[in-house]
């Protein structure tokens, strides 16, 4: 398993991120917290529902930075911009809760689900079983797992944690062998493809493409990164893909769920308003 150096350093941090935190709050006081959150509101069931009918399924990320980009949005309200999504027609929200790479927390998580009836995914470096049941914890109701920063054996292993706390899994994969591992070691529905190379930071939707033949119907496949435009999505929904995982393009516009419904639904003739239920 090859891991690109900046992931490294990403997941070096994210081991001593996680043993900092068991040293402050217990396994099983997290547990307690997990059995007493709301209940998960059906972050697959979202995406799966929409795409049925052949409408985006759009996963709208609030995030405040990234390594490459730094700040993406000055002006960061978690709940604001939340609301925005959900009146733009956002399916699920994506949070980004790492702290050190991204500015991320996981209030902003807490406060976005509160100010929204969307699922939310927590979109983190997920490498121990304590960070699933802490997941469900602050009130996620879906976890992130990158084939890429995890062997088949811990996949399994946090996966079958996010299922026995209530947890839909999103798997990330940015190439043909990820994909087969995934597909091999997991039964999720929602398979992420993001377009970015990891290794050189370049974007392109054929990754997508490419890859979506070797997927079994019974799949949904998720397109991640490089979703900026009409055609970007009218590409993909010409290939049948439905489910979009967009941040930046949203993060760096005045009114995120504006640029949402614009580049998503007013040019369908119709506009989506609000979550589906679950």
């Amino acid at each position: 398993m090859s891991v690109p150096t900046v992931l490294q350093k990403i997941l070096a941090r994210k081991a001593e991120e996680v043993a900092e935190r068991r040293a402050r709050v217990n396994l099983a006081e997290v547990e307690r917290l997990a059995r007493s959150a709301d209940a998960p509101r059906g972050f697959a069931n979202a995406l799966l529902e929409r795409a049925k009918r052949k409408e985006p399924a759009v996963i709208a990320e609030i995030k405040k930075a990234s390594p490459s980009k730094g700040v993406l949005r000055e002006h960061f309200v978690p709940a604001e911009i939340a609301r925005s999504y959900e009146a733009g027609g956002a399916a699920c929200l994506s949070v980004l809760t790492d702290v050190d790479f991204f500015q991320g927390a996981d209030a902003y998580l807490k406060e976005a689900r509160a100010a929204c009836a969307l699922p939310v995914i927590r979109k983190d470096f997920m490498i121990d079983p304590y960070q699933i049941v802490e997941a469900r914890a602050i009130g996620a109701d879906c976890i992130l797992l990158i084939v890429s920063a995890l062997d088949d054996v811990l996949m399994a292993e946090l996966a079958a944690t996010a299922k026995s706390v209530g947890l839909d899994v999103l798997v990330e994969v940015h190439d043909g062998t990820e994909l087969e591992r995934a597909l091999k070691t997991l039964d999720t529905p929602l398979v992420g493809i993001n377009n970015r190379n990891l290794h050189t930071f370049e974007v392109s939707l054929e990754t997508t493409l490419d890859l979506l033949p070797e997927i079994p119907r019974d799949r949904l496949v998720v397109t991640e990164s490089g979703i900026l435009n009409r055609a970007d999505v009218e590409l993909m929904e010409v290939s049948e893909v439905y489910a979009f995982l967009v941040g930046e393009a949203f993060m760096r516009a005045d009114d995120p769920g504006l640029e949402l419904k614009r580049l998503f639904f007013q040019e369908r003739g119709a506009v989506v308003l609000g979550a589906d239920p679950d």
